[in-house]
C-alpha cells in the first residue's frame, strides 16, 4: 500500500487549492505580507516585528521566511520570501516527500548474496556476489546476519571469486567535493552502503608511538579493514590528508593533533570495497574463506541464496529527518529518480528530476537543488516554495515523521509542556541556518512555515580546509536559532486564534 502519499493526492491537493479564490490570490504574494490585526487582536500590536527580532539577536546576513495557514493555504506573513537561499538540510523534507510518492511508504531495499555455477557439496562452483540494493541503513550487524545465513544455506567454500556489485545506484566518491576530506557527513555514494559509509579510526599512544586501527565497528563487532589505512606523520598541519592509491583509501594524520588517544569516523570513498572487506571477515568467522573482494560494474547472472530486507521506507525517512543523515537522503533520492528515469548519471541529474517533480506535485516554482541532502553550496530555495510545499503536504503524513522541536527559555533550556508544538526539519551549514515545518498554536490552528537565514559573505571567506570548524559560525548559528524561536513565538501570538490576522 502506498500509504497516504500518491500522485492523486498531490495533484488533487494542488487543484483544490487553486480552486479556492482566497488561496489562489495568496499563492505568489508580490510584496511581503504584514499581519492585518483587527478587533480583539488589537493588543497583538505590541508583539515585536521581525526586524526588531533580527536586530536584537545581532544576526548578520539575510533572513527569509514565509508562514501560512496549513489548512487553507492563506499566507499570513512573508519576508524576502522569493529570495533564493541555501536550504541546508531542510531540503531533506522535500526529498522525503519525493521518495514517499515515488517508492511508497512500505518500500524495502534488498541486499542480496548470489552464486554463479551452482552449489555442490557445500562448495560454490563459481563466484559469490554481494549485491547492493540501495539500503542506506545496512550495518556490520546486518552483514553478520547475512554471513550466518550463508552458512545456514550450506555453503562451506567458494571456488571462484568474491565479487561486489554496487552500481544499482550511481557510484560517486563523495556527495559534495567542496567539503574537507575528513568529514564523515560527506562519504562516497553507491548502491551499497555500510555504516553510513564511514570507517572508525581509533588511536592510542604507547611507548613506541601510536597504535591505530581502522574498522567497521558496531556494538557487537569490530572487523578491521584492509581497504582503509592510516599513517601518523610528524607535522602540525594539515591534520588529515587523503589519497586514493593502490585501490585503497590512504589517510595520514598529524601527530601533533592526536594527544593521548581518541577516535572518530572518517568517510569511505570506496563503498563497495569497504562492504566486501567487512563481509569477507565475517564470512571467515564461519569458516567460509573468501578472496579479496572485486568490485564489478555489471551484475552477473546467478542464483540468489540470501536476501536481507531493510525496514520500511517510512521508518528510514523518520531516522533521516531526525538525525539528518546526508547519505540516507542521497540514496533514497537516487532510488526514486532511478525508478522514474531509469539509469541516473549523477546527483545533479537526480536532483534536477526531483526539482521537476516538486514543481508538478507540490506547486513549487523555482527549486534549484543540486543534491537530495542540501549539502551542496549551489542549492537554493525560496521560503515561499518551501512553505507552499508544506501546505500541499499537510494532509499527506509528513508531519508525523518530522522531528519535534523543543521550545526553549531565555537560558536555552527546553520548556516542558510549552503551549506551542513544533515539528520541523532543521538545516545547518556554516553561516546558514534553516527551520521548516509545522507549528500548532494553543487554539489548535496549524501553521506551515519556513525560515532560512544565511550570511553568504562570511561563508565565502571560509577555506575548504577550514569548513569543519570555522571561527564565528557557532555563534552565528546560535543567534539564527534564537531568531527562529522568536519568530515562532511571534506567529503563535499573532495567529493564535482563527480569524485573527
Amino acid at each position: 500500500m502506498r500509504n497516504r502519499f500518491s500522485r492523486r493526492f498531490f495533484l488533487g491537493s494542488a487543484a483544490a487549492s487553486v480552486a479556492s479564490g482566497a488561496f489562489a490570490q495568496s499563492l505568489t504574494p508580490e510584496i511581503s505580507l504584514r499581519p492585518v490585526l483587527r478587533g480583539k487582536g488589537f493588543y497583538k500590536r505590541a508583539v515585536r516585528d521581525a526586524q526588531s527580532i533580527i536586530r536584537a539577536e545581532k544576526l548578520t546576513g539575510n533572513v527569509a521566511f514565509a508562514v501560512a495557514d496549513a489548512r487553507t493555504g492563506a499566507w499570513l506573513e512573508c519576508e524576502n520570501e522569493q529570495m533564493g537561499t541555501p536550504p541546508a538540510s531542510t531540503a531533506k523534507a522535500i526529498t522525503a516527500l519525493y521518495a514517499l510518492e515515488t517508492l511508497g511508504a512500505d518500500h524495502q531495499f534488498e541486499t542480496r548474496l548470489c552464486v554463479t555455477g551452482g552449489i555442490q557439496d557445500g562448495v560454490v562452483q563459481g563466484d559469490l556476489v554481494l549485491i547492493g540494493g540501495g539500503d542506506p541503513l545496512l550495518d556490520t550487524n546486518g552483514l553478520a546476519e547475512m554471513a550466518a545465513q550463508l552458512k545456514a544455506a550450506g555453503v562451506r567454500a567458494v571456488k571462484g571469486d568474491f565479487k561486489v556489485f554496487e552500481a544499482s545506484l550511481p557510484v560517486m566518491r563523495q556527495i559534495d567535493p567542496e567539503q574537507p576530506d575528513q568529514v564523515g557527513y560527506n562519504p562516497g555514494v553507491s548502491g551499497l552502503a555500510l555504516n553510513f559509509n564511514r570507517v572508525h579510526f581509533e588511536w592510542k599512544r604507547g611507548n613506541n608511538g601510536y597504535a591505530v586501527t581502522m574498522d567497521g565497528r558496531t556494538a557487537k563487532y569490530r572487523p578491521e579493514v584492509a581497504m582503509a589505512v592510516m599513517q601518523v606523520r610528524d607535522r602540525k598541519a594539515p591534520i588529515y590528508t587523503y589519497e586514493d592509491r593502490a585501490g585503497r583509501d590512504n589517510w595520514t594524520v598529524a601527530r601533533g593533533a592526536l594527544g593521548k588517544g581518541g577516535s572518530r569516523w572518517l568517510p569511505v570513498r570506496k563503498p563497495g570495497l569497504y562492504a566486501g572487506d567487512v563481509f569477507a571477515t565475517l564470512a571467515g568467522s564461519h569458516g567460509i574463506r573468501l578472496g579479496r573482494p572485486q568490485v564489478v560494474d555489471a551484475l552477473p547472472p546467478g542464483e540468489v541464496i540470501v536476501t536481507r530486507k531493510s525496514i520500511a521506507l517510512r521508518g528510514i525517512l523518520r531516522g533521516m529527518l531526525k538525525y539528518s543523515t546526508n547519505l540516507t537522503a542521497e540514496m533514497v533520492g537516487l532510488a526514486a529518480s532511478t525508478k522514474r528515469m531509469g539509469a541516473v548519471p549523477n546527483l545533479r541529474a537526480s536532483a534536477a528530476e526531483m526539482n521537476r517533480w516538486a514543481i508538478a506535485a507540490l506547486g513549487m516554482t523555482a527549486p534549484k537543488l543540486v543534491d537530495h541532502s542540501g549539502l551542496g553550496d549551489d542549492s537554493t530555495m525560496t521560503t515561499l516554495d518551501m512553505a507552499r510545499a508544506l501546505v500541499k503536504a499537510h494532509e499527506g503524513g509528513l508531519r508525523p515523521i518530522l522531528k519535534p522541536i523543543a521550545m526553549r527559555d531565555t537560558k536555552g533550556r527546553p520548556v516542558k509542556e510549552h503551549p506551542v508544538t513544533v515539528d520541523a526539519k532543521t538545516g545547518t551549514l556554516n553561516f546558514v541556518s534553516g527551520l521548516a515545518g509545522y507549528m500548532t498554536v494553543p487554539d489548535g490552528r496549524v501553521l506551515a512555515f519556513a525560515i532560512l537565514a544565511a550570511n553568504p559573505a562570511e561563508r565565502a571567506k571560509i577555506r575548504r580546509a577550514d569548513r569543519e570548524r570555522p571561527p564565528g559560525t557557532r555563534t552565528w548559528n546560535r543567534r539564527a536559532k534564537r531568531v527562529q524561536q522568536a519568530l515562532i513565538e511571534r506567529w503563535a501570538t499573532l495567529y493564535g486564534a482563527e480569524g485573527e490576522g
